[in-house]
């Protein structure tokens, strides 16, 4: 189930960064009394009364700068306001109501989200400054006196979030669409796969790479079920990124394979396949996503009866640190094996989810190891006592042993081919958690 996301926006040196270390319980927020420190979006798990939901520190917005840096900010934080479900607004007693707040406040207001404002630095206990008051000309309703320091005031500012999170039932029919991130290579025809696919001209199509720069969301409802699919900009090697717009295009890109549950990763036929199209394909298998490697243009290759054999087996070793991916030749232009795509990614998507009982996974370990012995070490030979599985997307799957180091990376992957051989798990990354037991 995806997560609720709280945007935490404030303009500079107001104290975002310490209340972001303080309600994700880490300190992951680099925290300084120069404004500007923190400039890109950070995000963290939070938890409050049993829900879940992630929270995202933003840099300072200065509305009206002209530096480029705290432009870029500002841009930054906007595209956690239009990401979030509810908005905490963190401004400072110390200074009181200075003329950034009144514009920060109403461009918060412009976006039609629950607005929770936080009055920072009310370090001392008892009765309330008469400053405190003051912020309530910013007309956001009632203020949360709160201490980022100390945290003081965040059990009440954390109750006033939650009551505005989308309820947990909403969030589950939510999870009935399918969301997949159409990634790749600027001009591998993202655009035209997104088009093609919902029957309709929704994104910009061009023969100029990097016509696409927002990941964009288009809905589909049909036969196979409900999809949203995610357009991305494509994502170029670092030393060609040198336009500003494009750095957050492929922000936004890694952004959507975080959103999605199933990523088809595109590559272009005719050029075949490059080192960007691994790096891209690394971020969707790192971010645990139910993967399918897309070969558009195909209606332009030239093949004869075994051409697509040979270029199958070709990417099999280009990717063979996501062996588990199907791979499936289309062409965007004339609709060949559309349908046959949409089969595919209610199939991985089905077995990104797949949970396998424990009884089940320990009578295929105990085979494999019947088969194949575990290894040992100076006469030490490693013990596996059970297996079970702690979660899905991607399923992880805990092993208990006897020692961590006998544990060889070889037989970590005999035992994955085991269990995928059995249960199929086809489109799907595992992990694997390995947990140390005594002998008692």
């Amino acid at each position: 189930m995806s997560k609720p996301i709280v945007a935490i926006v404030g303009r500079p040196n107001v104290g975002k960064s310490t209340l972001f270390n303080k309600l994700s319980g880490q300190r992951l927020a680099i925290v300084d009394d120069r404004p500007g420190v923190t400039r890109d979006r950070i995000y963290a798990d939070c938890e409050w009364l049993n829900r879940k939901f992630l929270i995202v520190d933003t840099g300072g917005i200065e509305p009206y700068s002209d530096d480029i840096i705290l432009s870029q900010m500002r841009r930054q934080a906007q595209m956690a306001i239009d990401s979030a479900d509810a908005i905490i607004f963190v401004t400072d007693l110390r200074t009181g109501i200075v003329a950034t707040d009144a514009e920060v406040a109403t461009m918060l207001l412009k976006s039609g989200k629950p607005i929770i404002l936080c009055v920072n630095k009310c370090d001392t206990i008892g009765e309330l400054p008469a400053d405190f008051y003051e912020f309530y000309n910013l007309g956001l309703g009632d203020p949360f006196p709160v201490s980022s320091v100390h945290g003081h005031g965040t059990g009440d500012l954390l109750d006033e979030v939650i009551k505005h999170l989308p309820d947990e039932e909403t969030a589950e029919e939510e999870d009935e669409i399918i969301k997949v991130a159409i990634i790749g290579k600027p001009n591998v025809g993202k655009s035209s796969l997104v088009n093609a696919l919902c029957g309709e001209e929704r994104t910009l199509v061009s023969n100029i790479a990097g016509t696409t720069r927002d990941a964009t969301d288009t809905e589909v409802n049909n036969k196979h079920g409900k999809f949203m699919f995610i357009d991305t900009a494509g994502l170029r090697r670092k030393s060609k990124v040198d336009d500003q717009i494009e750095k957050y295009s492929v922000m936004r890109a890694v952004m959507a394979v975080q959103r999605a549950t199933v990523c088809v990763i595109m590559i272009d036929a005719l050029e075949g396949f490059t080192e960007q199209d691994s790096k891209i394909a690394g971020i969707a298998h790192e971010e645990g996503k139910a993967c399918i490697i897309a070969v558009n243009k195909w209606d332009a290759y030239e093949k004869d009866g075994k051409t697509m054999d040979s270029y199958r087996k070709k990417l099999m070793d280009d990717f063979s640190f996501m062996s588990y991916a199907p791979i499936i030749f289309i062409s965007a232009k004339t609709g060949q094996r559309l349908e046959r795509l949409y089969e595919l990614i209610k199939y991985v998507d089905d077995q990104n989810a797949l949970r396998i009982p424990t009884g089940r996974l320990n009578q295929v370990l105990a085979d494999a190891q019947a088969r194949v012995q575990p290894p040992t070490d100076k006469g030490k030979r490693l013990k596996i006592y059970y297996m079970t599985q702690a979660s899905t997307r991607p399923p992880t799957f805990v092993s208990f042993v006897n020692n961590k180091e006998l544990f060889h990376y070889s037989y970590q992957r005999y035992l994955d081919n085991q269990i995928r051989e059995v249960f199929g798990l086809e489109g799907t990354p595992t992990r694997l958690i390995i947990r140390e037991r005594s002998e008692k």
